[in-house]
């Protein structure tokens, strides 16, 4: 039987080295505002064979999976000391989230996971669940991890065991590795997910990016992304949030919107990435939008590009959650090179580039939406005729 487990064991060890030394391609005749690349980044594949399978033959002689993983995506992301890292959610079969750090040299391939999951501390109140962490590097000093924090409803009637409460946790680190997990955002709604902290003081203040809703799936009364202050980081209370890039009828964002990483300071504004969700006959599809705010006053937006920027292709569109695509991860180089992580279908992650030149082209320079099919002709009319007399 140890022949068994061995075979097994060398065979899949020399398959998951290969998966993880494989080299990326960029794929060719992209828009001229990103690149896609062949490959995702990471996939449930990339998770280490230690966090799968018992390698002790006398108790695991057929050499299977005891501790299984669905699929790994919707990863913060943080650039250090010359390294690119990603902290990935992480679905067990159990649908339970964790999270893991993976590292790269170059950002686009070869990330390899840490051995050991973060050990990330509970409240009073323990999360059931986990899961989306934006990473922060601030400017008093710390990185920040905010994340969606799970709990079964309380009120929620006998017998519905799917009705949820989501908020958003806090947990702070230096190095990626110990975390000190501090008290859960208070606001006003029900319902908090998709909370971001701006990287930098306003007006003294935590400046956070918020997304109000009245239920777990459904918004509500929600408006869409929003914007509040806090005195404190370790008990964070916004008494008030404004909205700043509000739902509308038939667009892309008509169900509900998000912030997605912190935004991307520039000299020309604070260049955002965020989703965008509709529903439609196949269920509802998320995608992927810009907008730029004002560099003093983050909360002013200045600009919005029409349409989606990132919306599933290919592959992309199926998985657990099909038709998604999804960003909680972008690194911004002092070079002006971008890269933009966005998870497909809660399945996979891959990577986009771009540079910051570009965005803000594309931010810029692109018309936004003018709501109406005639307006939008007359729009497009007007750039054929531009065209046609160049």
């Amino acid at each position: 039987m140890n022949s068994l487990f061995n075979a097994r064991k060398q065979q899949l060890t020399e398959r998951y080295e290969v998966l993880i030394s494989r080299k990326n391609e960029k794929v060719p005749y992209g828009n001229g505002i990103y690149d896609r690349y062949q490959y995702p980044v990471l996939t449930a594949d990339h998770s280490p064979l230690i966090w799968k399978y018992d390698f002790n033959p006398a108790t695991n002689p057929y050499f299977m999976e005891r501790l299984g993983i669905n699929g790994v995506f919707n990863a913060g992301a943080i650039h250090l000391n010359g390294k690119f890292y990603l902290i990935a959610r992480v679905e067990g079969l159990d649908r339970k989230s964790f999270f893991a750090v993976a590292e790269s040299d170059n950002g686009v391939d070869g990330f390899r996971f840490w051995d050991h999951p973060v050990v990330l501390p509970e409240t009073e109140v323990p999360d059931v669940n986990v899961y989306d962490m934006r990473l922060v590097q601030h400017e008093d000093g710390w990185i920040y991890g905010l994340f969606c924090t799970e709990r079964k409803d309380p009120d929620a009637p006998r017998g519905d065991l799917s009705s949820a409460v989501a908020q958003c946790g806090i947990a702070r680190t230096k190095d990626l590795i110990t975390w000190e997990r501090l008290a859960d955002l208070k606001t006003a709604s029900a319902q908090q997910r998709n909370v971001v902290l701006h990287p930098e003081f306003v007006d003294g203040k935590y400046a956070f990016y918020t997304r109000p809703q009245d239920g777990f799936i459904d918004t509500g009364s929600g408006g869409g992304i929003g914007f509040g202050v806090s005195d404190s980081i370790e008990n964070a209370v916004i008494d008030e949030e404004i909205i700043i890039d509000e739902r509308y009828y038939h667009t892309i964002k008509e169900v509900k919107n998000g912030q997605g990483p912190a935004p991307i300071k520039t000299d020309k504004g604070w260049l955002h990435i965020a989703h965008g969700v509709r529903n439609t006959a196949a269920g509802l599809r998320y995608v992927l939008y810009v907008f730029l705010s004002d560099l003093k006053n983050p909360q002013v937006v200045t600009h919005r590009p029409g349409g989606h920027f990132i919306a599933p292709d290919g592959e992309e569109r199926v998985g657990d959650v099909s038709n998604v695509v999804f960003s909680n991860g972008v690194i911004a180089l002092d070079n002006g090179e971008v890269y933009i992580y966005y998870a497909s279908s809660d399945t996979r992650l891959h990577v986009a580039t771009t540079t910051v030149d570009q965005l803000l082209d594309y931010a810029m320079n692109t018309p936004e939406d003018p709501f109406r099919s005639y307006a939008c002709v007359q729009q497009r009319i007007e750039l054929v005729d531009r065209n046609l007399n160049l």
